[in-house]
């Protein structure tokens, strides 16, 4: 990873990552924790922070993510391509112009099948006068024309840009206040510019985003024992069928498939961080049968379980 640290003005930081197990989320207010699909990824975070504002630009790789934003923020995301794979958010996809808004501690989930450039920004405190969204549990996701998506980009790049040109300090704080209001004045033409989309009533379903947050949370208690479904759905008060149908939407995979990657995933952190044996961990995770874990691991990422062992142990 290399970081460029802060230096005097307005300019952005910028990390970069070709490793997966070395990436980190940089973004402040957002508790993240992200499952890769990829070993190898060439990966971007560029961060500048403004007097009550943050400016995000991610060139992310093919993973899942879960997140949640703090307490007293107001979060406003959307793609900067075009590619034709779309994001599955919130369990659905779109090839569509949207934005994406949280407030005061709401949660997401997204899929990202290949590398994509988000951009996010993050206003504290919570945004509350200019008649955005009011705060859910989930984000909301919102569809706009092409040209509010377009003018939103925009004004990104460009305040990354001029945030990178020197400047008097006495012109600082004049200048961040600017790059603010012409940030809130995209987000505010956008949110005009939304129509109304059957599709985003699925995404902003906040009773199915509930359950499935109380499924992941489940699965969370103890990813070492096995899923018995009957179980699961008995104590969601729910049919089997119908957390599965749940998990696929969010998930866009089987339960046993997610889960299974999940823990290939958490396997190797702890591998990485010079744990006792590579038999210990994996049957600390559930894998019993170790052939086929050693065969499912070396598949995911590239190496064996002994050879990531080795690379933790001498770190």
């Amino acid at each position: 990873m290399n970081n460029i640290d802060d230096v005097p003005g307005l300019a952005p930081r910028i990390f970069r990552f070709s490793d997966v197990d070395e990436f980190r989320n940089a973004i402040r207010g957002l508790n993240f924790e992200f499952t890769p699909f990829a070993r190898r990824i060439s990966a971007e975070q560029i961060i500048l922070s403004l007097p009550g504002c943050d400016v995000n630009l991610t060139t992310a790789f093919p993973r899942v993510v879960d997140a949640q934003l703090v307490e007293n923020c107001t979060a406003v995301g959307f793609t900067m391509d075009d590619l034709d794979v779309p994001i599955r958010f919130n369990g659905s996809q779109r090839a569509r112009p949207a934005v994406v808004v949280g407030s005061g501690g709401a949660a997401y989930t997204i899929i990202e099948e290949v590398q994509r450039q988000i951009a996010s920004v993050v206003f504290r405190p919570e945004v509350t006068d200019r008649g955005w969204p009011r705060p859910a549990q989930s984000f909301k996701i919102f569809e706009t024309s092409a040209a509010g998506l377009e003018r939103l980009r925009a004004v990104v790049r460009e305040v990354l840009a001029a945030a990178s040109e020197p400047v008097q300090a006495s012109d600082l704080p004049l200048k961040a206040r600017a790059m603010k209001e012409s940030l809130l004045g995209a987000v505010d033409h956008a949110l005009h510019d939304v129509v109304s989309a059957r599709w985003t009533l699925r995404p902003n379903d906040g009773r199915n985003f509930r359950i499935f947050r109380e499924i992941s949370a489940l699965l969370s208690d103890d990813l070492s024992q096995p899923i018995y479904s009957e179980e699961l759905a008995r104590k969601l008060g729910l049919s089997v069928r119908t957390m599965h149908d749940i998990v696929r939407r969010y998930r866009g995979m089987s339960l046993h498939r997610y889960l299974r990657l999940r823990r290939l995933w958490l396997v190797r952190q702890r591998l990485l961080a010079g744990a006792d044996s590579v038999k210990a961990v994996a049957l600390a995770f559930g894998f019993w049968h170790l052939s086929d874990f050693s065969r499912s691991y070396r598949d995911q990422f590239g190496e064996t379980p002994s050879q990531t062992l080795e690379h933790g142990r001498n770190r």
